[in-house]
């Protein structure tokens, strides 16, 4: 694909994603609303919150006016303040109310996708608080595809409605987090040249990726099948999510993941599997 279609492909992602969510939440009973997910400290509606707020900041609307609680307790640094000021501001707003500020902000939001005059590679804003930076639109773009589909998933499996795990934005997600796997093995985890760790991901996306670790000590990411790996890992795309987006520890979903071979580097590529803040 060329770099225009990508941009588009991006952008369909993303409305299939949110507008997925808003279907969601618009049937929810309101005892569902309070329901805790498994983003450390965040309900349901904390949840919604955040995916408005975070598209109201890219449509250029002001930051609220608020005095955030000093005794959160899953709030430990000052990106994570700045991430819950306008969830915590939100927690009084009613479901209905919640449902309508997101319907509305979606359209918005789709509209300025379709008159935004911004290429591909030119550098937009990242709002982030202290983690703020500038990145390419196209960059822009496929963050919010992957930051929408993983909330959509945080949501259902809190109301225990599972859904659009094969979305296009679940590919985004999948090709997204399997660009920091090479990383995690070789650097993180340690791994010694020459050393290959298979990944084989079954379920609604179904993928095998093998990481080779060369001579210079850094990884690279191949396709091909490799018999006889250093250490192979075996799970379900929604295990595989839940783990690389920071969910859950590996020993909480045990049932769900085999290691074959190297059980010490195992543990290792484990620790540090989890790519989200």
């Amino acid at each position: 694909m060329t770099d225009n279609q990508t941009v588009q492909a991006y952008t369909d992602a993303w409305a299939q994603s949110i507008e997925s969510v808003a279907e969601l939440i618009a049937a929810l009973p309101t005892d569902s609303w309070n329901r805790a997910t498994e983003c450390p400290g965040w309900s349901v509606r904390d949840v919604v919150s955040h995916i408005i707020a975070v598209e109201s900041e890219l449509l250029g609307d002001p930051r609220p006016i608020h005095a955030l609680p000093r005794d959160l307790r899953h709030v430990t640094s000052e990106y994570a303040r700045y991430i819950e000021l306008p969830v915590d501001k939100r927690r009084c707003h009613t479901p209905v109310e919640v449902v309508s500020e997101l319907e509305y902000t979606v359209i918005r939001r789709c509209r300025a996708l379709r008159n935004a005059k911004y290429g591909p590679g030119d550098l937009v804003r990242w709002p982030a608080g202290p983690l703020s930076r500038d990145i390419t639109y196209l960059q822009l773009l496929r963050n919010r595809a992957f930051d929408v589909w993983v909330h959509e998933q945080d949501l259902r499996r809190a109301v225990g409605l599972p859904g659009n795990l094969g979305s296009p934005a679940a590919q985004v997600t999948r090709d997204y987090l399997l660009e920091g796997l090479p990383r995690v093995v070789a650097r993180l985890a340690g791994a010694p040249a020459g050393t290959t760790v298979a990944l084989d991901v079954t379920g609604p996306l179904e993928f095998l990726r093998t990481v080779r670790v060369d001579a210079n000590g850094r990884g690279a990411m191949e396709e091909s099948v490799h018999l006889a790996p250093d250490l192979q890992l075996s799970m379900d795309w929604e295990t595989y999510v839940r783990l690389a987006c920071g969910r859950v520890r590996p020993e909480a979903v045990a049932g769900r993941l085999r290691v074959d071979g190297d059980g010490e580097l195992a543990a290792r590529v484990l620790a540090h599997f989890a790519l989200t803040p």
